[in-house]
């Protein structure tokens, strides 16, 4: 079973709320959550980098938006493996690096948690809004990572400047 990796701006965008994707990239946000909390399986880290980052962004209760909802899921089966799978990272000392499941890189260092559980879990990562997964096209490829752009008119600064 495959296993995704969510980028906390899918869930950011699919609160509507703080987010400069479109309705479009909301609706898309919203449909993939809702698909991905009944029946898939979300990769985090379990040292909880992750999850804190979702924290920060996110409202535990699961309300009023899609996002807040999918935070609760995660947090509800974080510990049943079948819907949450939990892998270890190890961080680097090289900061080019940030994790040792990671070459040299120029992945922003927020997002390499995202792209080291992905390696890890063998997974798909979900990206809304952020221009790294466009721009990284060659490490994703070498590291053989999938990622399914949501919302590809905001996926790259060219896109989102309107070149």
């Amino acid at each position: 079973m495959t296993a995704f990796v969510v980028d906390t701006n899918v869930a950011i965008a699919a609160n509507g709320r703080e987010t400069h994707a479109d309705l479009q990239c909301q609706r898309s946000c919203v449909e993939r959550l809702a698909a991905v909390v009944k029946e898939e399986t979300i990769a985090i880290d379990d040292a909880g980098l992750i999850f804190d980052e979702y924290a920060r962004h996110l409202r535990r209760s699961g309300q009023p938006g899609v996002g807040d909802l999918f935070l609760k899921h995660v947090f509800d089966h974080q510990y049943q493996t079948a819907r949450v799978r939990r892998v270890t990272l190890r961080r680097s000392t090289d900061t080019r690096r940030g994790f040792e499941e990671l070459p040299e890189n120029t992945f922003d260092p927020s997002d390499r948690k995202f792209l080291a559980v992905a390696v890890v879990a063998r997974a798909v990562v979900l990206n809304a809004t952020d221009s790294d997964w466009d721009e990284q096209t060659a490490l994703l490829h070498r590291l053989r990572v999938q990622v399914r752009q949501l919302c590809p008119q905001h996926a790259s600064k060219a896109a989102r400047h309107g070149r």
